[in-house]
């Protein structure tokens, strides 16, 4: 009942499932075979993403930072070189066409031509108003 209350009862239900019906071979099963291939399609496209991302923008920031940039500009920048767009996606489907990208590895691709281009928006807000921020402090 409190479960109920506080608006919980289907996480904490679903935990407790999962918590007597863990060693159940058919039930293993069954939920490996849907569950287990997003899993694993999820976290290699998190990976690519994460890592195509944080390379492009590390080696632009390293570079910013050595060349006396400050933090949010080396930041700013990093995030500018990040972006993707169309450019990737043309030589993404390029690849593909050439079949140097897999069937597999093409979406994967995709989504992280569109995050990393997505990101970039918000991040340039963020650090914008930061350095605005600064600049008006150091004026008083």
């Amino acid at each position: 009942m409190t479960t109920y209350q506080i608006g919980i009862f289907a996480i904490f239900g679903g935990f407790m499932l999962g918590l007597l019906l863990f060693d159940e071979p058919g039930l293993v099963a069954a939920w490996r075979e849907p569950v287990g291939g997003f899993v694993t399609v999820f976290t290699w496209c998190a990976v690519i993403v994460g890592g195509a991302s944080l390379g492009k923008w590390l080696g632009a920031n390293v570079a910013a930072r050595s060349s006396g940039f400050d933090h949010a500009q080396a930041a700013m920048l990093g995030f500018m070189m990040n972006t993707r767009a169309l450019m990737e996606l043309i030589v993404i489907d390029v690849g593909f066409d050439l079949g140097v990208i897999s069937q597999k590895m093409f979406p994967m691709l995709v989504i992280m031509a569109i995050a990393s281009t997505v990101i970039t928006t918000p991040a340039l807000r963020y650090y914008l108003a930061r350095t605005r921020r600064r600049a008006l402090a150091s004026q008083v």
